[in-house]
């Protein structure tokens, strides 16, 4: 493939092994300029069925490989994107308009250290001996890989969404196909590529991505197929509903990682530096577009004045370091254009700015650079019922209510239906761990902020954030199979 600084660049498909051209491209816009940064290839149906075939025939033999030959081979894949991490990183910058922090010392860092706790968990999978009931009889219960796996990921932090559906699926004898978002199909080939590189069999890992209205066909291709045994989508609940929905007309299990509506309390006993260090990260890390990032603020009335004080000093500081420094930038034009609507609906309801400005949509021309760029804004006195409270912001936003009690406070928490993570602020451990069992998210962290990811922690929502887990033990029963046996002796 060109390299990052060569002209023209085409992102390939990597099927069984090889990397093709296709018959249709479509472009890669980048946020920075608003300009094409590269084209990808755009799969086909037949493309995809394809690529499950491959993984099919795959499938055998490296189901049989001894996992220290499946555990060595990923943990060369991690060796290699680690050599690779500058160029992997620039890839995403350009791709989606991350920044340095994000890109390079999070997102990237993250993906290589799950990729070498997967394969440092691969030995360790084994079934059990159940001692059965009747006298004479012995069982054992085997775990074993399902067949082919399909991924479907999204833009936002694409190696560690490619490193763990790959990962996973590889780690514990499963072939896998990989759809990769259409916005940061470079940064799914570097993945596919890094693998290959470290020796992976042709077939086991494929590689695809298509231009959004080619997108249902093709995921349907997949899932329809008689060889794909499971899927896991991690994206929008507009989009998962529509996956669990064929997902269930062909009766296929699906592990679903959604969207998120993140909740931090912060209670009258908080460590109100603390609370606001994790608050402003929580919200505005990667320019807010992560599922787990802080949109809802949920702070007590006795010391709401103070803490309020406190973010607008700290942020009015953060932009004093160095006035010179631009805006976070969003995926796109059309993301920016939706956080506007909800602050200009939330703003005509009654809401105020707490920080920030707002004078309407401020695009002029495709190639304005404020079309994606957005300086952190924090809205106080929304209501329930605002969009800006109940919807998904993806974006450097976030907003504020005040509560009496923190009994009301988990109450408006849990109203949304989301439930993907959350954060208690308190000095009062016994209160956090109280609030934590009552708060319906998949996690919640007590002191610190919203966005937290690593492998040995399960990571998954409840209600309207998905269903099943990725990382650490169960990530990987996830894609296994439970054999019963048993034998008269």
């Amino acid at each position: 493939m060109a390299s990052a600084d060569s002209s023209p660049i085409v992102v390939p498909l990597i099927i069984d092994g090889k990397e093709e051209q296709g018959t249709s491209t479509f472009n890669v816009v980048s946020p920075y300029t608003n300009k094409t940064c590269w084209s990808a290839v755009s799969a086909t149906p037949e493309d995809a069925v394809r690529a499950v075939e491959a993984a099919e025939a795959a499938f055998p033999a490296w189901s049989q490989t001894k996992p220290i030959v499946r555990r060595d081979i990923l943990l060369k894949a991690a060796g290699i994107l680690e050599t690779r991490l500058e160029q992997n990183a620039e890839y995403m910058r350009i791709e989606m308009g991350a920044d340095v922090g994000a890109s390079q010392f999070f997102v990237v860092p993250l993906a290589i250290r799950m990729l070498r706790d997967i394969a440092g968990r691969i030995t360790s999978i084994c079934g059990s001996v159940p001692v059965v009931e009747e006298e004479g009889q012995s069982a054992i219960v085997y775990k074993e890989p399902m067949g082919v796996i399909l991924g479907i990921v999204p833009w936002n932090a694409p190696y560690v969404f490619g490193i763990r559906s790959a990962a996973s699926a590889l780690a514990t004898g499963n072939t896998t196909v990989i759809k990769s978002s259409e916005l940061s199909p470079r940064c799914y080939w570097a993945i596919g590529r890094a693998f290959e590189d470290a020796g992976l069999p042709h077939g086991c890992l494929n590689i695809i991505s298509t231009r959004p209205q080619d997108a249902a066909a093709v995921a349907n291709a997949m899932i329809e197929h008689p060889a794909v045994r499971k899927i896991n989508f991690t994206g929008s609940i507009a989009v998962g509903r529509k996956v669990a929905a064929v997902c269930g007309q062909n009766l296929k299990p699906c592990l679903m990682e959604l969207g998120g509506k993140n909740s931090a309390i912060v209670c009258a006993d908080a460590n109100l530096q603390t609370a606001v260090k994790g608050v402003l990260a929580g919200a505005f890390l990667n320019s807010g577009q992560i599922c787990m990032s802080t949109d809802r603020i949920i702070v007590h009335s006795s010391i709401a004045t103070e803490f309020l004080n406190a973010v607008k000093s700290a942020l009015d500081n953060s932009a004093s370091d160095d006035p010179s420094a631009l805006p976070p930038t969003l995926v796109s034009v059309a993301s920016k254009a939706r956080v506007e609507a909800l602050i200009s609906s939330a703003l005509s309801s009654g809401a105020e700015l707490i920080h920030g400005t707002f004078d309407g949509p401020g695009c002029k021309t495709a190639a304005d650079e404020s079309c994606v760029r957005m300086a952190p804004v924090i809205l106080g006195k929304v209501k329930e019922g605002m969009r800006v409270w109940q919807d998904e912001s993806f974006a450097s936003l976030a907003a504020v209510m005040v509560v009496d009690s923190d009994e009301e406070a988990i109450r408006i928490a849990n109203s949304t239906g989301y439930g993907l993570s959350a954060a208690v602020f308190t000095e009062d451990l016994r209160k956090g761990f109280a609030l934590a069992k009552k708060l319906q998210s998949g996690a919640v962290h007590i002191n610190s902020m919203t966005i937290h990811d690593e492998p040995v922690l399960p990571h998954g929502g409840v209600k309207n954030s998905g269903w099943g887990r990725f990382n650490a033990e169960q990530g990987l029963n996830e894609f296994l199979v439970t054999k019963s046996v048993t034998w008269m002796d």
